[in-house]
């Protein structure tokens, strides 16, 4: 029996550390959520972590300029819809003032309505969204990944000279109707053609949008089966980490109380 050294305290409380060191790393998981609470806990775990979470930031942004971009389209159709019925009026109009038992102030009444609409359609070519022509007949890149893909959205030209042959002419006449007439024809074609342009664009930008939702839901999880704690697991891992330390407790007591029994010897 010795004095100087308690090889039983010693172990005892080399065990209580062991186990105290565990149950703060259990509670600092349970209150974080993570199973990753510092760069020690899983090195390799943690860099694919904080690459996946990377990449998901990336991909959000990316889904918010599509979102943006097919916002963009959707303004295009609201003022090509309204064009479009206004060269469905002119078309009437001029179709009307070529009726011959309507007489020169007649038609006049008519032109003028049908200048407004040309007017209509004129301004609305300088429209823009957020500072961005809608119509100057550009194609715009949309980013469609967190890599910087993108993909290019044909362009929509309200100036171009299918409108501005309808927009230039009147009907002041019987002969000006009829070939105010053939260009607001040729404008409606156009138009046709100018809003499935724009269904296309928003079904392609759709389609990205939802592989990217796929992807980063496909990406979160992954992350998460690296990251997240098992609130379960851990829990049953507190409750024995807390057993372990009472019981260190205890038994560091008892070896520190064992060598008291020196003192009858010494007595």
């Amino acid at each position: 029996m010795v004095i100087n050294t308690n090889i039983s305290a010693q172990v005892s409380a080399r065990n209580l550390n062991d186990s105290s060191v565990m149950l703060n790393r259990s509670l600092a998981r349970l209150s974080s959520g993570s199973k990753i609470t510092s760069p020690q806990d899983d090195a390799a775990g943690l860099a694919v972590s904080t690459r996946f979470e990377a990449q998901v930031s990336r991909i959000n942004a990316a889904a918010n300029n599509l979102g943006n971009a097919y916002s963009f389209t959707q303004t295009q159709d609201g003022f090509l819809k309204k064009v479009a019925k206004s060269l469905d009026r002119m078309s009437e109009l001029s179709i009307l003032s070529q009726d011959i038992t309507k007489s020169d102030a007649d038609r006049s009444l008519y032109n003028q309505e049908f200048q407004n609409l040309a007017s209509f359609v004129t301004n609305s070519a300088s429209k823009d969204f957020n500072g961005v022509s809608l119509f100057s007949g550009s194609n715009l890149a949309v980013t469609t990944d967190g890599d910087g893909a993108s993909v290019s959205i044909s362009g929509i030209n309200l100036g171009s000279a299918s409108y501005t042959g309808a927009t230039a002419a009147n009907i002041s006449t019987t002969t000006a109707a009829a070939s105010a007439l053939t260009s607001v024809k040729t404008a409606i074609t156009q138009i046709a053609a100018d809003r499935a342009t724009v269904g296309a664009n928003q079904a392609s930008l759709n389609a990205y949008k939802d592989n990217l939702g796929t992807l980063a839901d496909n990406l979160s999880a992954a992350n998460s089966r690296i990251k997240d704690v098992d609130v379960a697991e851990e829990s049953t891992q507190y409750a024995r980490y807390n057993i372990l330390v009472q019981a260190g407790t205890a038994m560091l007591t008892q070896a520190n109380q064992s060598t008291q029994s020196v003192m009858r010897l010494l007595g």
